[in-house]
């Protein structure tokens, strides 16, 4: 019967596959705050010569007349104060710099720059250089990052269902849901009112399975792209967190009720794989949203190298006491951002050979049911969904136990795992916050 149903979750909701375009899918994808918009005709080339720069941000000695009170959020030609630009536009002409766009991180203090480096100059020369330049607070190359997961072909045989007690007709062939135990779990909380950021593609708030679950979206990309399938990522990552529960339709979130923040700092590769790129400049954006916003949680299901200006922000969010989830990616010689700054919690899929995080927790990341944008579900496999489980977990656990911090949330889960594979069980963790020990499904 499983066999049946999830034949027909294939036939009736595949999801819209990506239209690899030319002329859409953005080689850069980023909101410009001063200038021009980068779109598919910057070729790779270009982007090579692009670099980021920051200096600290120096306030004007008064308030320039027509300032805004409101601070940096919703001002995306906010550039900094006159003195800070000052010193920009000093530090392009000594170094033969062409500014392309520039933004303020408020959290960090920062005016950051992305520059463009003459074509016959030596890019490491410039950094090199500009590293030496006392009033540089840093200087990095434009790196990319993708997100970790990608369209799976087969559902995984003899799954076991999940809990019976919901509506949702698609409850039975959630695998990662069953294996973590989050329907037990829902008998104690359902993340309401714990705000989660997603930093990630956007997502499809008009799915009918995340109705009402989507409070903020911003996008960072700014593409002219009108392709639905764009946001798919995204929407996975959100449907496996927070899917509506006992609705009727589709699936169960592990955690149904937690209030999501979507900001959209990443793009489609427009290969059909659903993997999706970011760079430093899209995600520093995003992060900075997401440190503003009252998430008490941050999803980030991507993967890259270190990098300097996004290590700063997710310290300066760790510090603040925001827990920060971060996937493994595959293969991973030496950990990079985000699993490499302390006090993110890393998380691998179950199973999953070698981690280079020994640290990792562990969640179901293959063959997951989760949402599609359009409306449709499908399966989809990758350390990104282990993460979202394990965010979800994290919801449930804040609303039981709100004041729980990075270091006992992980005691809990770590605690909680009961079976080879090291899979957390939501259940044996919400239980313990709760003071319900001992009631969970031994199964």
């Amino acid at each position: 019967m499983n066999a049946e149903i999830r034949s027909g979750v294939r036939a009736a909701f595949s999801p819209r596959r990506l239209v690899a375009c030319a002329g859409l899918i953005l080689s850069l994808g980023i909101l410009l705050a001063t200038t021009r918009t980068l779109a598919a005709t910057d070729d790779d080339r270009a982007i090579a010569r692009r670099i980021i720069v920051a200096i600290v941000e120096k306030p004007d000695p008064v308030m320039v007349s027509g300032s805004s009170p409101r601070g940096y959020a919703g001002l995306p030609g906010y550039a900094g104060s006159e003195r800070t630009r000052a010193t920009a536009a000093r530090l392009a002409r000594e170094h033969g710099l062409t500014e392309i766009s520039a933004w303020t991180i408020e959290p960090l203090k920062l005016r950051c720059m992305l520059y463009e480096i003459p074509a016959t100059a030596d890019r490491a020369s410039v950094l090199a250089d500009l590293r030496k330049d006392r009033r540089v607070h840093l200087a990095q190359e434009l790196q990319e990052f993708s997100t970790l997961s990608a369209s799976s072909t087969e559902p995984a045989p003899g799954a076991a269902a999940a809990r019976p007690e919901f509506n949702d007709p698609y409850a039975a062939l959630q695998t990662g849901f069953s294996a973590i135990d989050a329907g037990g779990a829902q008998r104690w909380a359902s993340g309401s009112h714990v705000p989660v950021a997603l930093i990630d593609t956007g997502v499809d708030a008009t799915h009918p399975d995340l109705a009402e679950r989507i409070v903020e979206q911003r996008d960072f990309v700014g593409s002219d792209v009108r392709d639905p399938g764009r946001d798919r990522h995204g929407t996975e990552v959100a449907g496996v967190i927070a899917a509506v529960a006992n609705n009727g339709l589709g699936i169960v979130g592990v955690a149904p009720a937690v209030e999501l923040f979507s900001y959209r700092a990443c793009w489609p590769n427009g290969d059909g794989t659903g993997r999706a790129r970011c760079n430093s400049f899209t995600l520093a954006q995003a992060l900075a949203a997401a440190i503003r916003s009252p998430a008490r949680v941050i999803n980030l299901s991507l993967g890259g190298p270190h990098d300097a200006l996004l290590g700063e922000l997710l310290e300066h969010a760790v510090a603040r006491g925001t827990i920060v989830v971060g996937a493994v990616a595959p293969d991973a010689g030496i950990p990079g951002f985000p699993v490499s700054t302390k006090g993110v919690i890393a998380v691998d899929s179950s199973g999953a050979p070698g981690s280079s995080v020994v640290t990792a927790l562990h969640a179901p990341g293959e063959e997951i049911l989760t949402l599609e944008p359009g409306g449709h579900y499908d399966y989809a496999s990758g350390s990104s969904l282990a993460a979202a489980h394990v965010t979800g977990a994290i919801a449930l656990l804040l609303q039981v136990s709100p004041r729980l911090d990075a270091s006992r949330i992980v005691s809990l889960l770590r605690n909680s795992a009961r079976h080879e594979d090291g899979a957390i069980d939501a259940c044996i963790a919400v239980s313990a916050a709760s003071g319900h020990q001992g009631t969970c499904s031994p199964d």
